[in-house]
């Protein structure tokens, strides 16, 4: 029988019905048998799932071009922290820190890298990933982030594909959903929705019609909450694919939760707990609010592929090329990019939310990842 299962009902047991945030917070990350927790091969390509910095190295090295630039609109200080939450293997730091070294010194210079990873098998990669980075204190790895490891002013704070993990509440016209066990199966019982779930729906989402499930992502909202708090004067970018409220009420993004494994996806959270992967679309109108809440200003939402040709229009995506030297290199990572940035890969589906705070508006606006289709005497 599956460990974790049994781990899952003995804890129903004891408590009674469990939320369903409480099941896939445990199927995700208990620390011994959760999916994040169990081996670090289910990142990449042939593992669940690939990050866009498993396609090709450019993604970290266009961000790299973001970053620095937003260092030199917070006035190119002598120490800023680069915080990425849920770094899988720490690919993206690693391409982040090496094109730097390379192309943005000063900004390397100031630069002091923080991964934020409980998984104890990926902070194992990790640390083979980024051995010397993490040796000579370039690089930090730490399971949790508080505010008090903000050790300067000035912090950029950097999710990509990381909310549509958290864990989510559940709730249907009989309200917020509850896991029991029963003769060996998981069952849904339904008790009545908290003030806070009425709330986020009343505010963020919509009531969900019958036969139908809404997922509520509180967790999320407090998360971006503690993290705006903070920071002091910064940036906060989320990269992951999602809606908005707005979507929402037009009928789309209603009951997004799936699973996946082996690549394949399924609508069924309870088939094999700890050895597959549950998500859901991530809400940014919730997550906007929850900024705001901090006193960060959040800019328009864009699109994963209008947020790097901004970056990249402007030196015709040197960054990809530089490494070609034959045509069939080139046309490799044409095709990687196109995956990046096109809507048949990644490039509509992920979306982009930037919020800043202590930094003129005007300033955050003109930023390259936020400026596509503008000329470039126009920024």
């Amino acid at each position: 029988m599956n460990p974790l299962r049994e781990k899952i009902e003995e804890e129903i047991r004891e408590r009674g019905p469990i939320p369903f945030s409480r099941y896939m917070e445990l199927c995700l990350y208990d620390p011994e048998l959760g999916y994040y927790a169990r081996n670090a091969e289910q990142f990449g390509k042939a593992g669940d799932f690939y990050t866009s910095s498993d396609v090709h190295a450019v993604f970290g090295r266009l961000l790299a071009r973001q970053f620095d630039e937003m260092w030199r609109v917070l006035g190119s200080p002598e120490h800023i922290n680069l915080v990425e939450l849920g770094p899988g293997r720490g690919l993206f730091a690693q391409d982040v820190l090496d094109w730097s070294e390379k192309k943005f010194p000063d900004f390397f210079h100031a630069v002091h890298y923080i991964l934020v990873e409980s998984s104890p098998a990926l902070r194992q990669r990790i640390e083979k990933t980024l051995g010397h980075r993490l040796e000579f204190g370039k690089a930090e790895l730490i399971a949790l982030y508080s505010p008090n490891q903000a050790s300067t002013a000035n912090t950029i704070v950097f999710a990509n594909e990381f909310f549509d993990a958290l864990p989510v509440e559940i709730l249907g016209t009989k309200g917020s959903l509850r896991i029991d066990a029963r003769d060996g199966r998981f069952i849904e019982t339904w008790a009545p929705s908290s003030p806070e779930e009425q709330e986020f729906l009343d505010r963020y989402s919509v009531h969900p019609e019958p036969h139908e499930h809404i997922e509520a992502s509180l967790a999320a909202e407090q998360f971006v909450n503690r993290i705006a708090a903070a920071i002091h004067r910064g940036f906060l970018i989320a990269i992951d694919y999602g809606y908005t409220r707005e979507e929402q009420l037009a009928g789309r993004h209603r009951g997004t939760l799936k699973a996946i494994r082996q690549h394949s996806s399924s609508a069924n959270p309870y088939e094999a707990p700890g050895e597959q992967d549950i998500t859901a679309d991530v809400n940014f109108t919730a997550l906007a609010a929850a900024a705001e809440q901090q006193d960060m200003q959040t800019q328009k939402l864009v699109t994963q592929s209008q947020f790097l040709m901004g970056i990249g229009e402007a030196n015709q995506f040197a960054d990809a090329f530089e490494d070609c030297r034959l045509p069939q290199e080139r046309t490799k990572v044409a095709l990687q990019l196109k995956h990046l940035v096109t809507p048949a890969g990644m490039g509509e589906s992920f979306h982009v939310q930037i919020a800043s705070k202590g930094i003129e508006t005007e300033k955050v606006g003109a930023l390259a990842g936020l400026s596509f289709g503008r000329s470039t005497a126009a920024r």
